[in-house]
C-alpha cells in the first residue's frame, strides 16, 4: 500500500507540473535574440508578470480602491487624534485675512465631510489646494501651507509690495512692481505712491521707474505718468507742467535726461508753461497757458 501511495504521489507531482502555465520564447524566434533561450524565457515571464500587475493596477484604479484606502486610512488616522483643531495665518500685512479664512476652512469642511468626521483629519487636508487657490488672490505671491503635529495647520503667506496706483476705466487700483492688481483703492484713501494712468499703463510700471530713476533731479518732482496710446508717456510734476515723451525706452531716455539738462540750467518747470513736447529729437514744443481776454466785447442786443 505504501507503494501504491507512492506512485499516486508521484503521478500527482507529475500532473501538477504539466497543469502550472509555462511561458516561454518559440524556439525558432529564440535563435534569433541576442541571449540564450533561458534567458529570454525568464525575461519573457517577467514581461508577462508585469502585464498581470498592470491590468491588475488598471483594475483596482477602474475600482477607486487607492482612493477608498486613502480615506479609510486618514479616518484611522483622524480618530487616533491628529485631526486638525485650529489652523495659523502669517505674513498678512496688507491682505484681507477673510479671504485665506474662507479658503482654509472650505477646505477643511470638505476633507471632514470626505472622512465622515466632526474634523478633519490631518492626511486628508490637501495642502495643495489650498496653495493653489490663495495664489488666484493679487496680494499673494506665494503661500505655504505645512502641518504642525498634532492639530494645526500654518499658513504662510508671502505678500505683494504695493509699487503704484493704477487709474484706468474700472477705477483706481494698487499694484506692484510687476503690474499686478493687487487691490481697489478709495479715491480719499489714496496712499503716497506714482499714479499711473491710463489702459496698459500697469504692464509697464517697471520700465517707467527705471526711466524716471534716471533723472534724479526730476524724479521726486513727478506725480504721475499717463501711457498715451499703448506707445509713449507724458510725465506730470507738482508744479502742473506735463512733459510728453517720444516712443521708446531709448528714445525716452534721451529725451527725459535733456529736458533735466534744462530745466537746471534754465528752470523750465514753476514758470507756468504748461507743456513741453519733446517727441522730436531736433526741437522741444512749449505750449504757454492761454490768458484771459481783459475786456471781452460787449454782445449788441437787438432793438
Amino acid at each position: 500500500m505504501s507503494a501504491a501511495h507512492v506512485r499516486r504521489g508521484a503521478g500527482a507531482r507529475s500532473r501538477s507540473r504539466r497543469s502550472a502555465p509555462k511561458v516561454s520564447v518559440p524556439k525558432k524566434i529564440a535563435k534569433r535574440l541576442p541571449v540564450d533561450e533561458k534567458r529570454a524565457n525568464r525575461l519573457a515571464g517577467l514581461a508577462f508578470v508585469g502585464f498581470l500587475l498592470a491590468i491588475g493596477i488598471v483594475v483596482l484604479v477602474a475600482l477607486d480602491i487607492p482612493a477608498k484606502a486613502e480615506r479609510a486610512a486618514g479616518t484611522a488616522i483622524g480618530r487616533a487624534g491628529f485631526t486638525v483643531n485650529g489652523y495659523q495665518i502669517v505674513g498678512i500685512t496688507n491682505m484681507d485675512r477673510k479671504l485665506v479664512d474662507a479658503v482654509v476652512t472650505s477646505e477643511l469642511h470638505r476633507a471632514a465631510d470626505e472622512a465622515a468626521a466632526a474634523k478633519a483629519p490631518q492626511t486628508l487636508v490637501d495642502v495643495s489646494a489650498i496653495r493653489e487657490q490663495l495664489l488666484q488672490f493679487g496680494w499673494v505671491k506665494d503661500a505655504r501651507i505645512s502641518r504642525r503635529l498634532p492639530d494645526t495647520l500654518v499658513i504662510d503667506i508671502v505678500e505683494r509690495r504695493p509699487a503704484a496706483l493704477w487709474q484706468n476705466d474700472r477705477g483706481l487700483t494698487l499694484i506692484d512692481e510687476d503690474g499686478v492688481v493687487l487691490d481697489t483703492v478709495r479715491v480719499d484713501r489714496m496712499p503716497d505712491l506714482p499714479l499711473l494712468i491710463g489702459p496698459g499703463a500697469n504692464r509697464h510700471e517697471a520700465s517707467l521707474r527705471k526711466l524716471v530713476g534716471e533723472v534724479p533731479t526730476l524724479a521726486p518732482q513727478v506725480t504721475s505718468a499717463t501711457w498715451v496710446g499703448g506707445r509713449r508717456w507724458d510725465i506730470a510734476f507738482q508744479s502742473g507742467e506735463v512733459v510728453a515723451l517720444p516712443e521708446g525706452e531709448d528714445e525716452a531716455r534721451t529725451a527725459l535726461t535733456k529736458f533735466a539738462k534744462l530745466d537746471k540750467s534754465s528752470g523750465l518747470l514753476g514758470r507756468g508753461i504748461v507743456r513741453f513736447d519733446m517727441r522730436d529729437p531736433k526741437k522741444m514744443v512749449v505750449r504757454l497757458p492761454q490768458k484771459p481776454v481783459e475786456n471781452p466785447p460787449v454782445p449788441a442786443q437787438a432793438g
